[in-house]
């Protein structure tokens, strides 16, 4: 660990868990002497699709045109 508090990661550790320069990780605390790291998903890639089935078809069209 330098002085900044900065780790440098492996090359080989990269390649396997498949983070890339540039990615975004969230780091939490896992006990003592323990650091994880979880690569940050995509929030809306994440939750794209989840209201798929909540509205029938023509229902959006319905309300759009409540707004003319």
């Amino acid at each position: 660990m330098s002085s900044k508090n900065q780790i440098t990661i492996p090359v080989a550790a990269l390649a396997e868990t498949g983070i890339h320069a540039g990615d975004r990780l969230m780091v939490r605390a896992d006990g003592p002497g323990r650091v994880v790291l979880v690569l940050e998903g995509d929030p809306i890639a994440e939750f794209a699709g989840a209201l798929t089935g909540c509205w029938e078809s023509g229902d959006l069209d319905r309300l759009r045109d409540e707004w003319d």
